[in-house]
């Protein structure tokens, strides 16, 4: 049976250092919070286990898609925009099945780990605009073995 994982950028976020304590905007805010109510009207998140890196942005986002789907947020630290996507999918393999996962994590990492687990390939994942979710499908998560189901930025929820 094919499990499923949601990978989001965080939301717009303003300047600042350092880099782990930027804070969304407001049009970051926004974005997500139409992103959010979009996922709860047409998920049932039963299950889901929403994860976001320790950076203040991501969690930020995580928090309003948590609020909308009525799911904690966990935080894992091996989501910041500095880790090796090889070091995500090596802890998505030891991951039990059945349980949908959505990771709140930042460019390059969720570009570079897209890539990696639907083309094999790191260089290979597509650009995500902030609040952008790509939904990928898989038997198991390695290299090469996924399929992006769905690719959606908040430009596409009108």
């Amino acid at each position: 049976m094919a499990e499923r994982l949601l990978i989001l950028r965080h939301g717009e976020a303003g300047p600042g250092v350092p880099d782990a304590e930027r804070e969304l905007t407001g049009q970051g805010s926004r974005e997500v919070a139409r992103l959010a109510a979009w996922l709860a009207a047409r998920d049932e998140p039963a299950g889901l286990r929403l994860l976001a890196s320790p950076y203040r942005r991501a969690r930020q986002t995580a928090a309003i898609i948590g609020e909308a789907l009525g799911v904690p947020v966990e935080t894992l630290p091996i989501i910041t925009p500095d880790d090796a996507p090889s070091t995500v999918a090596d802890w998505l393999l030891a991951q039990p099945e059945g349980r949908q996962l959505m990771l709140v994590s930042h460019m390059p990492l969720v570009g570079a780990l897209t890539g990696l687990l639907v083309e094999g390939r790191t260089d290979h994942g597509p650009g995500f605009p902030t609040a952008a979710l790509a939904e990928l499908e898989a038997e198991v998560w390695a290299a090469g073995c996924a399929r992006l189901t769905r690719f959606t930025a908040p430009a596409d929820l009108g």
